[in-house]
């Protein structure tokens, strides 16, 4: 198969570019990555001058340059991960992600429409529903659960999957959507929880957690996402949102506390700031359907997953060292900065 892969030198989107390339080698890869902030080119490095892969640098709003794309590679699957996704930059500038990941999106399915791809995967968040209240474990989001945001970013999100599946009803466009849980693990953003606390850590730095540190995430350890993804976009139904959990509910104190043992470091490092504006309890998804129809679990336990993401931190300093500067820096200050 041809495979666009939008976003893909960005976190996930580069697993699941490795992904591929170790399970489905005869496939051609494609990716499309504005390379903002977060895409990160030298993370593709092993892969660029790999015959059957080929880099892009497009904005995904850009609507003649998608459609040039379409036109030169004439991809039979895209698989959607180009999108803002930070929550706090989203509540301090939230225009550009609703033309990122609203905008985008039509652009990517009108091109998808006009070059008959035999599947448009939309990668979304278990954001779009809300949260769910501490105390009440026996709650989980499914596929079935009303969406409910509660920042821009997951209402650009909610946005892009309704006008996927719009999609799909009104031109046939042959479309699911896959909502996933708390993603970790190798070339993950510093601005993000895990990667922000180890590196601090690394640091002697302060390590700072929203509130009381009680909020709860369910963790999903990246490669298992990209399994899922992949079953998805090749077994999948047209038409289904599948949602894709980890079963690894984690309170974020308990989780900066397994990273201080796991890099020696003391407890003390740990700083609470000001809590984020409308910050979501809980979130805990059901993957039930995707087991059921896909024969999909997640394979990595947290606490292993974590100490493997520890390593590819420690093991991978240049990656990290380089992007700890210049704009993230200032980022990092406005947001923690006497907070």
């Amino acid at each position: 198969m041809r495979i666009l892969v939008t976003g893909g030198a960005g976190f996930i989107g580069a697993n699941y570019i490795y992904y591929l390339k170790k399970q489905h080698p005869e496939d051609r890869i494609i990716c499309l990555d504005k390379l903002t902030y977060a895409g990160n080119l030298s993370t593709l490095e092993p892969v660029m001058h790999d015959g059957n892969f080929r880099f892009s640098r497009t904005d995904i709003c850009d609507r003649e340059g998608v459609f040039r794309l379409f036109e030169e590679e004439r991809p039979d699957v895209v698989v959607n991960f180009a999108a803002e996704s930070h929550v706090d930059r989203s509540i301090e500038s939230p225009g550009i992600f609703l033309q990122t990941n609203i905008i985008g999106t039509s652009v990517l399915m009108d091109a998808s429409r006009k070059y008959g791809v035999s599947r448009f995967h939309q990668v979304s968040t278990d954001e779009v529903y809300g949260d769910l209240p501490l105390d009440r474990p026996d709650l989980l989001f499914t596929e079935e659960t009303p969406l409910h945001t509660s920042s821009p970013y997951s209402s650009s999100k909610a946005a892009a999957d309704l006008l996927a599946m719009s999609y799909w009803r009104t031109y046939g466009l042959p479309v699911t959507v896959s909502r996933c849980s708390n993603n970790y693990g190798p070339y993950q953003f510093p601005e993000k929880l895990i990667p922000l606390m180890i590196i601090n850590a690394l640091s002697d730095k302060p390590l700072p957690v929203y509130g009381q540190g009680i909020n709860v995430r369910d963790w999903l350890y990246v490669e298992d996402h990209c399994r899922a993804i992949d079953l998805v976009v090749r077994q999948g139904t047209p038409g289904e949102v599948y949602n894709i959990g980890g079963h690894n509910e984690m309170r974020n104190i308990d989780i900066v506390k397994m990273i201080c043992r796991e890099v020696g470091k003391p407890e003390s490092l740990i700083t609470f700031v000001t809590d984020r504006k409308g910050h979501d309890m809980r979130y805990a998804i059901d993957p039930a359907k995707i087991h059921a129809a896909l024969g999909w679990l997640p394979e990595t336990k947290f606490e292993d997953g974590l100490r493997k993401t520890v390593r590819w931190y420690l093991d991978n300093r240049a990656w990290w060292e380089t992007i700890v500067s210049g704009e993230y820096r200032e980022y990092y200050e406005k947001m923690y900065h006497n907070r």
